[in-house]
């Protein structure tokens, strides 16, 4: 199926609507010019619904609707551990992190590290954040998000993907760089109600088509009959994908490593909650969006499941045409990745084809924004401000970060290219972030946690980090990534207390930070929230055990 001329009118609606949204939001209120505060943390002014729709439009890109897609088709339902747990961890976060960050005023991540530390380790970390975000994070949504464009609307051979790169850069840039976060929060809950429905319509018109006499529920008895063994949350040891997700690792292990960085001290992400108007309100935000990632693996990684069984095609599934062809490599490979793209293309019809592609587009877009606006946040206040900067009223702020989006921007478009011979791209951009951020989770768990911990301690922790994980990487042993990153962190850990004891001139580090019991006392609403997820989550691992 085609995409239609009344397609093209809905796509470019939506296309119409985000900008003028994006740059209604920027516009100058009385002719004044739009302070660090303003441009960075959006005024403070989001409420908790703005934050959590805002944190999970930002989350949810080309790295789930095709990545995940695709490790949904190579795994199956285990994936969406990354889902689930990632619904607790948000709890933890409101709960035990944000009140602090909160409290300290922070604009950044690293800024925190400045103020428990020094300022040596805040700018190692600041460069670190913003090289990660320029070339993995920026550089695999661009080219995640134009590959699925270039098997829905190009050839599908790989001939348009740059023109789709362009494409994406420019819109995500048309109003990120005039409007700073606030234009892209207010964008995003757009974004998320789009996505959310685009990923449901996709499913089910999917389901609809696997059997030959169709019917959605008919389908999904279908999937769950023939690939039983794709809908195991916990994988045995036997089972080939289990070095990318190690049993009941998952639940106790590295998963909470990866989870907790991502969501605890990923500037992208948190700065959504340092924006809020209080605490109890970012606290809320980050509640609803842990209640959306419950339904994420519905629309992220059935249809890859789904895909799966079309392409084996076992017995009572609908004959498709071609779909080996589409599929396979000329080297005999699987492109997994395809899978979201194939089926919008093959069975979603015309009109609604044209929302559904707004709705991935929304979702590359929004995080795409959501990256760019980070990445220029802590070049601007933790690069340029200290070290280059020559005004001290900061007027120069805001233009900085414009030029730091555009030059961002620019790299990736570059770069992106390159990633197009990685067979699963989720688990790609998984195990080589993992191979730095358990050393940096270690700093900041230590940090905030342990006051002994000194910044000679935290320093060297850090930078002996890196060999440790490269160590475990490549040691002769086997070992799935996720368990490298828990005794990554472990390791680091260790070397932080024992440096900090032994460099410590007192019993606690001047710049500990006094954790009173109120500081974690959360509002009656976040309570009631987080026993319902605990709740859901228990059922759900129940059932797909």
């Amino acid at each position: 199926m085609g995409f239609s001329t009344l397609d093209y009118i809905i796509f470019a609606a939506y296309a119409l609507l985000i900008l003028s949204v994006g740059l209604w939001v920027s516009r100058s209120k009385n002719g004044e010019k739009k302070s660090a505060e303003d441009y960075f943390l959006a005024s403070k002014s989001l409420p908790f619904w703005a934050i959590g729709a805002s944190l999970i439009a930002a989350n949810i890109s080309a790295e789930q609707f095709i990545g995940m897609s695709g490790s949904g088709f190579a795994i199956g339902l285990a994936i969406a551990s990354y889902e689930w747990m990632a619904a607790l961890t948000l709890i933890v976060v409101a709960k035990f992190f944000l009140p602090i960050f909160i409290k300290q005023g922070l604009f950044t991540i690293p800024q925190f590290i400045e103020k428990r530390f020094n300022t040596n380790l805040k700018t190692i970390l600041a460069i670190f954040w913003v090289s990660l975000f320029i070339f993995v994070n920026l550089t695999s949504v661009l080219f995640l998000g134009a590959k699925a464009l270039d098997t829905i609307l190009g050839t599908g051979d790989g001939s348009m993907i740059m023109y789709f790169i362009i494409g994406l850069a420019c819109f995500a840039a048309a109003y990120s760089i005039w409007g700073g976060l606030s234009a892209v929060a207010w964008t995003d809950v757009i974004q998320v109600v789009l996505l959310v429905a685009g990923g449901f319509i996709t499913t089910l018109i999917a389901l609809n088509h696997v059997t030959p006499d169709g019917g959605i529920f008919a389908g999904l008895d279908h999937i769950y009959t023939t690939a039983g063994d794709k809908f195991h949350m916990i994988l045995k040891r036997d089972n080939p994908e289990f070095m990318n997700l190690p049993g009941i690792g998952v639940l106790i292990g590295g998963m909470w490593v990866a989870n907790i960085y991502y969501w605890g001290f990923n500037q992208y992400i948190i700065q959504r909650a340092l924006a809020a108007k209080s605490l109890r309100e970012a606290q809320k935000g980050l509640a609803f969006a842990a209640f959306l990632k419950l339904l994420l693996p519905l629309f992220v990684v059935i249809p890859g499941i789904i895909a799966f069984v079309m392409f084996t095609q076992p017995e009572g599934t609908a004959i498709i045409d071609g779909v080996k062809a589409d599929f396979l490599r000329p080297d005999g490979s699987v492109n997994f990745d395809i899978s979201y793209p194939w089926l919008i293309k093959s069975f979603i019809p015309v009109g609604i084809k044209g929302l559904v592609v707004a709705a991935l587009s929304a979702a590359i877009v929004s995080s795409l924004a959501s990256m760019l606006n980070s990445t220029a946040t802590i070049f601007t206040m933790d690069i340029y401000k200290p070290y280059i900067s020559k005004k001290t009223d900061g007027s120069d702020l805001v233009p900085v970060g414009r030029i730091a989006v555009i030059v961002s921007l620019a790299i990736a478009v570059l770069v992106a290219p390159a990633l197009d011979t990685m067979p699963q791209m989720f688990q790609y951009i998984q195990e080589y972030t993992g191979v730095v951020s358990p050393g940096i989770l270690a700093v900041f768990l230590m940090g905030l946690f342990w006051k002994k911990s000194n910044s000679k301690g935290a320093i060297i922790g850090v930078i002996s980090s890196i060999p440790v994980a490269l160590l475990l990487k490549f040691l002769p042993i086997e070992m799935p990534f996720l368990d490298q990153m828990m005794y990554t962190c472990l390791i680091t850990m260790v070397v932080i207390i024992m440096v900090s004891l032994l460099t410590a001139k007192t019993d606690e580090d001047p710049k500990s930070i006094p954790l009173p019991k109120e500081t974690f006392k959360t509002g009656k609403n976040f309570n009631i929230a987080a026993y319902a997820i605990l709740l859901i989550l228990v059922v759900l691992y129940t059932v797909f055990w």
